[in-house]
C-alpha cells in the first residue's frame, strides 16, 4: 500500500511477478481504477500525484492465468486496464466494493478476496503454470538446460512454457532474480562491497553485476541506491 500526501517521484523496481494495482484519489479518473502490471525488465520512473493512494497485490506465479484470464505473455511489459481482462461486469463489481472501502487496508482486503474468488473459480491449477513455478525455484541457482533435465522436459519446451506462463524468458527471469538479490544485500549492508555482493547474488563478477544494473536501471548500482534513498 502506498499513500502520498504530496507529489513524489516513484522508482518502480521491476519484479519477476505480475501485480494488480488499484489507484484511489482525486488525481485518478473517476477517483478509482484498477490495472494489471505485466512483468517489466527495466526500472520505471514516474511522479505520483499528491493525494493518490495505491494498493498493490503481487500474484503468485502459479495463479497468473487463473486471475488474469489470459496467459502472462499477453501482458508482458504492459499496463492493462482490469476491465480488458475481466470484462465490465466483474470489474465494476470489484470497483463498487472498493468505492466503499474507508481506507487502504480495507481496499487491500477487498482486492485480495476478489483474487481468491478468481482462483477458486478457475479450479485445478494449469500444469504449464505449475511447471513454470517449479522451474523458477531452480533458475536462481542453475541454468535452463540443467533445470529442464531436472524436470524431465526438453529445454525448448521449458523455454516456451515458461515465457507463456510468466511473461519473460528463463534467462530474463534469472536476471531479475539476481538483481533483487543484489539490491537486498546492498540495502542490508551499510559498508557495501559490490564484489562480495556480486559473488553472493550469482553474478560472474563485479563487472557482470554493473552491466546488468545498467541494463535494468540505466545507472550504476551505487547511483541507483542513492536514487532509491532520495525517492524515499
Amino acid at each position: 500500500m502506498d499513500e502520498n500526501k504530496r507529489d513524489r517521484l516513484r522508482v518502480a523496481i521491476p519484479h519477476p511477478e505480475i501485480h494488480l494495482v488499484v489507484r484511489l484519489g482525486p488525481s485518478v479518473r473517476h477517483g478509482l481504477d484498477a490495472h494489471a502490471l505485466g512483468v517489466r525488465q527495466e526500472i520505471h520512473r514516474k511522479v505520483v500525484p499528491g493525494g493518490q493512494r495505491t494498493v498493490f497485490a503481487r500474484l503468485h506465479m502459479s495463479t497468473y492465468e487463473a486471475v488474469l484470464g489470459v496467459p502472462a505473455s499477453e501482458i508482458a511489459g504492459r499496463i492493462v486496464a482490469l476491465g480488458d481482462l475481466w470484462g465490465d461486469v466483474a470489474t465494476q463489481r470489484l470497483l463498487g466494493r472498493l468505492a466503499s472501502a474507508h481506507d487502504t487496508v480495507a481496499a487491500a482486503a477487498i482486492l485480495e478476496n476478489a483474487i481468491a474468488e478468481r482462483i477458486a473459480m478457475a479450479g485445478r491449477p494449469d500444469p504449464h503454470a505449475q511447471l513454470a513455478f517449479h522451474a523458477a525455484a531452480r533458475l536462481a541457482s542453475a541454468n535452463v538446460s540443467t533445470v529442464a533435465g531436472d524436470l524431465g522436459v526438453s529445454e525448448r519446451h521449458l523455454r516456451r512454457v515458461f515465457r507463456e506462463a510468466t511473461g519473460v524468458s528463463p534467462k530474463a527471469f534469472a536476471k531479475l532474480t539476481r538483481f533483487h538479490r543484489a539490491l537486498d544485500a546492498a540495502h542490508a549492508k551499510g559498508d557495501t562491497s559490490w564484489a562480495d555482493i556480486a559473488a553472493a547474488a550469482g553474478y560472474y563478477d563485479q563487472a557482470h553485476l554493473i552491466a546488468e544494473f545498467r541494463a535494468i536501471a540505466g545507472t550504476t548500482p551505487r547511483a541507483l541506491l542513492a536514487e532509491l534513498q532520495g525517492a524515499g
